[in-house]
């Protein structure tokens, strides 16, 4: 039987193909309308609607309405984030806002070039293999019970984290196809109930651990190092970054670490309480692994070296960076890692862009007077309620938290906030270290609060195993119990130092 024309359909179906069609054609390749609407709406509203207060230049008013409608964008994505972020800076230069020299200033900065050769010296444990060893080591040596199991896998994230400070490539990487491996051996499958078996518990402690590995050291996460340069950039000078970072972290972040598996094993219990294969099954991939090759041992003395040259960093006026450059240079050189490894590493090239698009806005904004502004009018309000500095301190984190359920990742988040808090609470009188610091460490805290909230937080809902409303009720859960662990533990332990 033939099969029907377009003359054999019904009059109102024709119609409404055609019409599907044309609005097909209709519809952009490139930008997405409606998001776009929204973000230029946003800047539009900002730039004339509401009044500019005197204390604002009109080209500093003008840079904060271009500024808002990039921070639109990365929540909205009417565009790629780095596509995005390069038509708001056109726009900057074009309007003459910025001239071109300051508009594109920081693509000169170190922490952004910091960046960009961590994120190379993270393909490194993916290449080598390296990631994989440490982590069926600590499987093979505490993965007999599924909470001990739970534990080997975030030591093993604990260790390689120093080096690879990126927590997605770390989640994508390594982790997640180990787990996934864990879970299918104890027929333990994603998008099915048999999820709850093992992989869904495995999932969300280590997604949720993340947080404070990544909080632990300065190198774990790539938004730690823009905390410090914005920190910086508004007059809060660290001293002896690496050591003074891990200092203040280390007690905190090590108590949320061993209270989060058993926490978590206690609101969301796997099935299956003991794995006695996965030992067996870690001890079988080593062996497979072989010996330790060439390339590993390399990449283990390149990333002692560099981490060494970092803690020492400013008893050599070494910056971090150069630090950075001398370990990527070896593995080059060593044929660890080639050229062609570093081109292919695009959220690297992606991060130089719209990182260096936020921190020069963010910097102009604070030049041009707009983040004095607005830390001031905040401060003189929370004076009015006649709140100390301790009270200050705590609304302004707590507000720097739950924001974020309207940012996509935390890298935007710090761009678009980090500096405007961090002045809110000068002006409110904090210690400028503790506030910086505290920001910088509750931007990690919020990394799993949702499964939009961070790259990891994504990679892993993405593996199916976790349902979305799973995700929300213990993000929140867990998101304030650490902020209460980090509180506490926090307030005894800053004061211990000296912080306030």
């Amino acid at each position: 039987m033939a099969s029907p024309t377009r003359h054999d359909l019904p009059y109102h179906t024709a119609i409404t193909a055609s019409f599907r069609r044309r609005l097909h054609q209709l519809h952009p390749k490139g930008v997405k309308p409606f998001p776009l609407l929204l973000c230029v709406a946003v800047g539009l509203i900002l730039k004339f609607a509401i009044p500019k207060p005197n204390a604002v230049s009109p080209k500093a008013w003008s840079l904060l309405a271009i500024f808002i409608t990039t921070v639109a964008g990365l929540v909205l994505s009417p565009l790629p984030v780095g596509a995005w972020a390069f038509v708001c800076l056109t726009i900057t230069v074009v309007t003459k806002t910025l001239t071109f020299a300051a508009a594109f200033s920081a693509f000169t900065n170190e922490v952004i070039w910091l960046i960009v050769a961590s994120f190379f010296l993270s393909k490194g444990f993916v290449k080598t293999g390296l990631g994989d060893r440490v982590a069926m080591f600590f499987v093979r040596w505490l993965g007999k019970s599924t909470l001990g199991l739970s534990y080997g896998l975030v030591l093993g994230e604990l260790a390689i984290s120093p080096g690879m400070p990126s927590s997605t490539a770390r989640a994508g990487g390594i982790f997640l196809p180990i787990i996934r491996s864990l879970a299918l051996a104890v027929e333990s499958k994603p998008n099915d109930p048999s999820s709850r078996r093992l992989g869904a518990f495995l999932i969300q402690s280590q997604n949720q651990c993340n947080n404070s590995v990544s909080a632990l050291f300065l190198t774990a996460a790539a938004q730690n190092l823009l905390c410090i340069k914005l920190a910086e950039g508004v007059g809060v000078q660290i001293p002896n970054r690496w050591v003074t970072w891990l200092k203040v972290s280390c007690a905190p972040a090590l108590l949320s670490l061993l209270a989060t598996p058993l926490i978590l094993y206690k609101l969301y219990p796997p099935e299956i309480k003991a794995t006695p294969d996965a030992p067996d099954m870690a001890k079988q991939k080593l062996q497979q692994m072989g010996p330790i090759k060439r390339d590993e041992w390399l990449m283990i003395g390149t990333l002692l070296l560099t981490v060494a040259l970092w803690i020492a960093g400013e008893t050599l006026n070494m910056p971090n960076v150069v630090a950075a450059m001398v370990g990527l240079t070896l593995l080059l050189l060593f044929g660890v890692l080639d050229w062609d490894d570093c081109l292919s590493e695009k959220q690297a090239w992606d991060t130089l862009a719209w990182f260096a698009v936020l921190i020069g806005m963010a910097t102009q904004l604070n030049v041009l007077g707009v983040v004095p502004w607005m830390s001031k009018s905040v401060a003189s309000f929370l004076e009015s309620l006649s709140l100390s500095w301790v009270g200050a301190f705590c609304i302004l984190q707590l507000s720097y938290f739950f924001i974020h359920y309207l940012f996509a990742g935390q890298t935007a988040h710090v761009g678009a906030l980090y500096s405007a808090f961090l002045g809110m609470h000068l002006a409110s009188k904090v210690p400028g270290l503790l506030a910086a610091l505290a920001l910088a460490y509750n931007t990690n805290l919020f990394g799993a609060i949702t499964h939009y909230s961070s790259g990891q937080a994504a990679v892993y809902y993405g593996a199916g195993y976790v349902e979305l409303r799973h995700v929300f009720i213990l993000g929140i859960t867990m998101g304030i119990i650490n902020l209460v662990i980090w509180g506490l533990s926090g307030a005894a332990w800053w004061k211990i130092l000296g912080l306030y």
